[in-house]
């Protein structure tokens, strides 16, 4: 294998790899409706728990895109996460009271309350997939930093600092762009839609699924509105290149079949198909800025840019690393064995009201 190639073939892992996040984050959008698809304390304890089911996913498939964007990109993850840390950690902050939630919510001698608990559910799931819409954004419109790649293998006192950040709002200047604000509120809608059509197919109960159907009445325009706003603006080269946008069109007619049939036709598995379509929308943006041009620019400097062959991991690392990703498929079956397993009965409020030792 071509060193060349090595460093295609790990960008297309990472790619799918945040495709597969954003796609998880329905979790947080569920999260987000539980105010408003719930109507007492019985609903609401129902959608927690179908989301409770999902979002150790979520958790870890952020923790494995991080892992694996540091194994392969390095310097990209010595200049990101060691420069703008501020924005890294707000969004490690709200993962961490969601587990908090999680944890705690139904437990005996809670004593901050359950609704101090749902309140940070709802923050997770507004605030997460806006930081890291925002986050994401500026792969394509670009961050405050400068590389000397002269010093890379250098180790002398003094010359190890490869990377520097140019601004002392460590990574919240990407907020002054409007066009990263456009993909944070894209997200936010994208992740509201996935979770009502996830609730809509794991929640046996008309009245939370009408609610639920309302709700992807006004989020799923919106999420295109934004989207829309973000392409034409940050990423319009993608119009031009026929294998791209030939991919972006087909996750986009997944996501339009998938809410035709759960709007015009009351099917309840419309998340399959708008989720699918999730997946490769954005598995085909994260490709289309990896192998086109720099995925991470520098507003300073623009030989500063992190591209995918100028950040990556040596070639022995990447080789190993390789062989090891031979087991995904096995892992990906056994995390959909798990999700058939605990999906294969819809949460109910008889469930609810006779467990009421393993809720959430």
């Amino acid at each position: 294998m071509e060193y060349t190639f090595l460093q295609q073939y790990w960008w297309a892992i990472i790619s799918l790899l945040g495709a597969l996040l954003v796609f998880l984050m329905f979790v947080q959008g569920g999260q987000s409706l539980i105010g408003y698809v719930s109507k007492n304390d019985t609903e609401r304890t129902m959608i927690v728990n179908v989301l409770g089911r999902k979002w150790e996913l979520t958790f870890t498939t952020l923790v494995t895109f991080g892992g694996a964007f540091f194994a392969s990109f390095p310097l990209f993850y010595s200049t990101s996460f060691g420069g703008a840390y501020y924005v890294w950690m707000a969004i490690l902050l709200v993962f961490v009271i969601q587990a908090v939630a999680y944890e705690y919510r139904s437990k005996a001698g809670n004593f901050l309350g359950r609704k101090t608990y749902d309140a940070f559910l709802m923050i997770n799931g507004l605030a997460a997939p806006f930081l890291i819409g925002a986050a994401v954004g500026t792969f394509f419109t670009g961050a405050n930093f400068t590389v000397d790649f002269a010093r890379i293998g250098n180790y002398a006192a003094g010359e190890n600092i490869i990377s520097q950040w140019e601004s002392p709002w460590r990574g919240l200047e990407a907020l002054t762009d409007a066009r990263n604000w456009a993909l944070g509120f894209a997200l936010i809608f994208l992740t509201r839609t996935l979770g009502a059509l996830y609730i809509i197919n794991s929640v046996d109960d008309d009245a939370v699924v009408e609610r639920c159907r309302r709700v992807i009445w006004l989020a799923a325009p919106a999420f295109v509105v934004l989207l829309l706003i973000f392409l034409f603006t940050a990423v319009f080269g993608i119009f031009t290149s026929p294998i791209f946008l030939a991919m972006l069109l087909v996750g986009v007619l997944l996501v339009v079949w998938g809410l035709f049939i759960t709007l015009f036709k009351g099917n309840k598995r419309g998340i399959w198909s708008v989720g699918a379509g999730t997946v490769v929308a954005v598995f085909t943006l994260l490709l289309y800025v990896g192998y086109t041009g720099s995925y991470y620019p520098s507003l300073v400097d623009s030989a500063s840019s992190l591209t995918i062959y100028n950040s990556s991991s040596s070639e022995y690392t990447l080789t190993a690393m390789s062989y090891v990703s031979l087991g995904i498929p096995f892992v990906v079956a056994y995390i959909w064995w798990a999700w058939w397993v605990m999906n294969r009965k819809k949460m109910t409020k008889e469930e609810v009201e006779n467990d009421g030792e393993h809720l959430y």
